[in-house]
This record gives C-alpha cells, sequence and structure tokens, in this order.
C-alpha cells in the first residue's frame, strides 16, 4: 500500500509540473451599439491563448472561438540555445477573400458581386504565405542582435544609451526611446517617415501620431477616460496585383474609401467582479457603443 501511495505522490506531482508549464488566458467581450440613426447592432467576441514553456523553449497559440466553430489565429514557437534564438511563425493566416468567375479574386468594393468581399481597407488584395523563420545571434557588436529570416531578409537591431533601433536590408529603420520625459517613436518603411510622441502632463496620458491622431487619457487604472482625435482618411484607389506578387503592385491592396475626422470619448470601469464596462461615443455618426469585457 505504501508503494501505490508512493507511486501516486509522485505520477501526481508529474502531472502539476506538466500542468505548471501551460498557461491559459483569454478575453471575451459583448459589444451593443446603436449606430446613431442606422439600425442597432449587437457584436461578440471571444479569444483564448494557450502558452506552453519548456526550458528555453515556448510554443503559443491563439484562437479565436467565437461564432459557429473554433479557428486558430496564431502558432509561433520560439527557443534559445546560447546566443541563438530561433523564432517561427507556424500560422498561415487565409484571407478572406470570396472567388469570382473562373475562380478570380474579387478585388474589392465597387466591383459587381463587391458584397462577397470581408476584406479590411489598404490591406493586399492575393494571398501570400504568412509562415516564416527567423535566425538571431546576439553578436559582440556593441550589444547589437543580428538576425536573419528564411526570404533572406537581415535584421540588426539594439540598445544604446536608452535608444533602441533597427534596421533591416528590406528597407526599414525604426528609433525608439525616452527622451526627456518623452517617448518617441519613428519608422522609415521603404522611404516612407512615420512617428508619434507620447508624455505624460499633470496626470494625463497624452499621445501624438504623424497621421494627426491625438488622444488623450485621464483618470486612473480602472477608471479612465480617453478623448481622441482621429484625422480624417483619403481615398486611395485599389491597386491590382497578381497571385504570384510579381508585378508592379505585387499581391495588389485594396482601396480605402474616405472617412471624416471625427472625435471619440471612452469611458471604462473595471468592476471587482472582474469585468470591465466602456462606453464610447463617437461624432461620426453620432452613435453610442456599450461594451462589457472580461480578461483571465
Amino acid at each position: 500500500m505504501k508503494k501505490l501511495i508512493a507511486l501516486f505522490a509522485v505520477s501526481a506531482v508529474a502531472s502539476t509540473s506538466a500542468v505548471a508549464a501551460i498557461a491559459l488566458s483569454g478575453s471575451a467581450s459583448v459589444s451593443y451599439d446603436d449606430n446613431g440613426s442606422s439600425a442597432s447592432s449587437t457584436s461578440y467576441d471571444a479569444d483564448l491563448s494557450v502558452v506552453g514553456t519548456a526550458g528555453t523553449t515556448t510554443v503559443t497559440i491563439g484562437m479565436d472561438v467565437d461564432g459557429a466553430s473554433a479557428a486558430i489565429t496564431g502558432a509561433a514557437m520560439a527557443t534559445t540555445i546560447g546566443p541563438v534564438t530561433i523564432a517561427a511563425d507556424m500560422h498561415d493566416e487565409v484571407s478572406k477573400d470570396a472567388a469570382g468567375a473562373n475562380g478570380a479574386v474579387v478585388l474589392n468594393a465597387g466591383k459587381t458581386n463587391a458584397a462577397l468581399v470581408t476584406g479590411t481597407a489598404g490591406e493586399q488584395i492575393f494571398e501570400s504565405s504568412d509562415t516564416s523563420v527567423t535566425i538571431s545571434v546576439d553578436a559582440p557588436i556593441g550589444d547589437a542582435t543580428v538576425g536573419v529570416d528564411d526570404t533572406g531578409v537581415l535584421t540588426v537591431s539594439g540598445t544604446w544609451s536608452g535608444i533602441t533601433m533597427s534596421s533591416s536590408t528590406a528597407d526599414v529603420t525604426t528609433v525608439a526611446g525616452s527622451i526627456a520625459g518623452m517617448d518617441v517613436s519613428v519608422t522609415n518603411d521603404e522611404g516612407s517617415t512615420t512617428w508619434s510622441l507620447g508624455t505624460t502632463v499633470s496626470g494625463v496620458a497624452l499621445t501624438l501620431a504623424s497621421s494627426q491622431a491625438v488622444t488623450a487619457t485621464f483618470g486612473l487604472a480602472g477608471n479612465t477616460m480617453v478623448v481622441s482625435s482621429v484625422p480624417a482618411v483619403g481615398v486611395k484607389g485599389e491597386k491590382t496585383g497578381n497571385a504570384a506578387g510579381t508585378g508592379v503592385n505585387g499581391y495588389g491592396k485594396r482601396q480605402v474609401v474616405a472617412v471624416k475626422s471625427h472625435s471619440t470619448v471612452a469611458i471604462s470601469r473595471s468592476l471587482t467582479s472582474g469585468a470591465t464596462l466602456a462606453a464610447t461615443y463617437s461624432t461620426l455618426d453620432d452613435s453610442l457603443t456599450l461594451k462589457a469585457s472580461v480578461a483571465f
């Protein structure tokens, strides 16, 4: 009997250790939007994240579990071997474009069968593989990290005097750091530069972006009000690409519909029950959205 008890204790410890190496988290929410003068609508969202760890290796899997069936939203693995880090993105995201006549991809709104399209404005039209493997090395070059992915793109990154910098052969350079009490971030992507500034003044957190977006956050954690000024968005015509991404426009891009500048006010309150209630008003369509959410 003592041997059986000891064996049970060992198996229980082994099972507990196995469970302890897996972390489960998630979130769920329900939103009601009166949509101003249009018909009101209700939407739901529920997501799960599973993280498994064994030594220096971590596997992360994300799932979208609302709707008729669960769907994987991400699968990644990362491991460290001495100064070498290997990261693999194993999830190939599939777009929601519908097929038109003879299997042709429906490009955008404004087409004859545009109602079938559920893609996002400004994103690529044709499908491409999103999986990748990146190998990086903490090189003894002024605390720099050198990485290369499976497409041959070389990236050098590091932090010097509190300033984080990254530059790649894909012609993307980012610089970020805290200067004189302001969080500054600058990105140059193939000649196009964007930036953002963030600082706190008298307890109010302010952010300003090159897109002219401005946000101000008042209050303490769990009880906040966020006022945002959203800049106008100009019309951008679609760029027709091809399935191989070999043309001038690559995989193509969907058109962007014009949106007027507007403001939003969002008030949120964390409850002792663990849930968060939020109310957001938008001047774009004079709408009020009520949202209840929980994260664990």
